[in-house]
C-alpha cells in the first residue's frame, strides 16, 4: 500500500469512529452571549450539493471518501465589514458551509492555508480549495464550516493580503464567525453554540492567532472548546533568525514564501525601505522588480546583506524586530483544549515553531496543549496525519 492511500485509510477510520453527532452535550456556562455590532453585509448562495454529487468529486485514490459523505450541504459566500491592517473598514468575504439535517451541529472555523491565486479562496468555493476539498467532507459529516477567505481574497482581492500577519489574520477570520452568527441566527439554523477552530501552515499560525484573539479580547462571545493548530510558524523571532543566520535549502519556491513575509511587514510596519538594505545584489533588484514572486536559488542568509544581518543580530534594527515581536504568538497560556501538530522532517515551516510553542506554553502552566509530533513528516505529507487527527480530537470531545 503506497503511503497516500495508507494516509487515506487512516482518515477514513477516523472518519468512522469520529463522526459528530447531535447528542453532544453543551455546557451551559459557556452560554453564548454576543455583544459586537453587526458585520455581514451580504450572502449569496454558491450552491446546494447532494450526497451523490459530493460523492462524486471523489475518484480515484480518494474514492474511498464517498462512503463517508453522510449530509448534502449547502455552499454560501459571506461578505462582510472588518478592520484591515491600516485601521480601515474594509468589505471581506469567506465560505459558510451548512449540512442538511436538523440536528443541533458544531461549526467548524477552517483557516486556510498558504494561497497563491484567488481562485483557491474558499468563498469562491474552486475545486482546488480547501474549502471544496475537505471542508466539504467535514461539513457532510456534520459540522457547519466558516472559511474566511482572508484580506487580499476574494472580496477584498484588490488590496495586498496580510501574509502571516497575527492580528490581520485573527481580526479578518474574527469577523466572519461573527458574520457567520449573524446568518445562523436570522436562518434559525440548529448551531449547538460549540465553537472548534483548524488550519495548518498559514492557516495553522492563522488558527492560532484567532484563539489567542478571542481567548484574549472576546470575553464569552463564543464557547470555543477546542482548537488544532498544523504547522504554523509561531515563534517568529526564532524562525526568523533562524533563516536570517543559517543555511537552508535554497528552494526558490520556499524563498518566495519568506521574501512574502519580509515585504508584508515592511509595508505593514511602515518600514518602507530599498530592497538593497535586505539584499545583496542581483537579489535587491529581482525582489524589487518581482516582489514575492522574485526567484531566489540560494539559502537566503547568503542572499542577506551582512549589513541587514548584523543589526538584527545586535538589535540595532528595533523598527523590523518590533515587527516581527509583534507577530510572535508562541509564548502565552491557552484556555482552549489544544493540539498542536507538526512534521518533524518539516522544510517549509521549520519544526522549532511548534516545539517553542509548547515548550513555552507548559512553563506559563498550560496543561491542556499537547504537541503531537508527526515523524518524518514534511510539510506536505503532515497534511493527511494533521486532518485525520484533528478529526479524531474533535470528535472526541463531548
Amino acid at each position: 500500500m503506497s503511503l497516500n492511500k495508507s494516509l487515506l485509510a487512516l482518515f477514513l477510520g477516523s472518519l468512522l469512529l469520529f463522526a459528530p453527532t447531535a447528542c453532544k452535550t453543551v455546557d451551559s456556562d459557556n452560554t453564548v452571549t454576543p455583544t459586537q455590532p453587526a458585520v455581514l453585509v451580504n450572502s449569496s448562495l454558491i450552491g446546494e450539493y447532494s450526497t451523490d454529487q459530493l460523492r462524486s468529486r471523489f475518484t480515484g485514490a480518494n474514492s474511498l471518501l464517498q462512503v463517508f459523505i453522510r449530509y448534502g450541504i449547502k455552499a454560501y459566500r459571506l461578505e462582510y465589514m472588518t478592520t484591515n491592517t491600516d485601521g480601515k473598514s474594509v468589505k471581506a468575504s469567506g465560505a459558510l458551509l451548512i449540512p442538511t439535517t436538523t440536528a443541533a451541529i458544531p461549526l467548524l472555523s477552517m483557516q486556510h492555508g498558504t494561497i497563491t491565486s484567488d481562485s483557491d479562496a474558499p468563498s469562491n468555493f474552486g475545486p482546488s480549495s480547501e474549502a471544496y476539498t475537505f471542508g466539504s467532507v467535514f461539513a457532510s459529516q456534520g459540522y457547519i464550516i466558516a472559511a474566511p477567505d482572508y484580506i487580499g481574497y476574494g472580496a477584498s482581492k484588490d488590496l495586498p493580503h496580510s501574509y502571516e500577519h497575527r492580528n490581520g489574520l485573527a481580526t479578518a477570520s474574527l469577523d466572519m464567525l461573527r458574520a457567520t452568527r449573524e446568518f445562523l441566527t436570522s436562518q434559525r439554523l440548529n448551531w449547538d453554540t460549540r465553537l472548534f477552530l483548524a488550519g495548518y501552515s498559514e492557516g495553522g499560525y492563522a488558527t492560532m492567532a484567532l484563539q489567542k484573539k478571542i481567548e484574549e479580547e472576546a470575553g464569552n462571545e463564543f464557547n470555543l472548546v477546542a482548537s488544532s493548530c498544523g504547522a504554523g510558524a509561531y515563534d517568529k523571532p526564532a524562525f526568523m533568525s533562524y533563516i536570517l543566520n543559517q543555511k537552508t535549502g535554497g528552494d526558490a519556491s520556499i524563498n518566495r514564501l519568506y521574501i512574502w513575509v519580509l515585504l508584508t511587514y515592511d509595508r505593514i510596519y511602515g518600514l518602507n525601505r530599498p530592497m538593497s538594505y535586505y539584499f545583496k545584489e542581483p537579489y535587491a533588484s529581482q525582489v524589487a522588480a518581482s516582489g514575492k514572486d522574485a526567484s531566489i536559488s540560494v539559502s537566503l542568509n547568503q542572499a542577506f546583506t551582512d549589513s541587514f544581518k548584523q543589526a538584527v543580530n545586535d538589535g540595532t534594527d528595533k523598527g523590523f524586530l518590533a515587527a516581527v515581536q509583534d507577530n510572535d504568538i508562541h509564548d502565552w497560556k491557552p484556555r482552549t483544549r489544544t493540539q498542536l501538530y507538526h512534521g518533524d522532517a518539516d522544510e517549509i515551516v521549520f519544526y522549532l515553531n511548534s516545539k517553542n510553542a509548547y515548550e513555552a506554553m507548559q512553563k506559563r502552566g498550560a496543561t491542556n496543549v499537547e504537541l503531537i509530533t508527526m515523524p518524518g513528516a514534511t510539510h506536505a505529507t503532515g497534511v493527511v496525519p494533521f486532518i485525520t487527527g484533528t478529526y479524531s480530537f474533535f470528535g472526541s470531545i463531548q
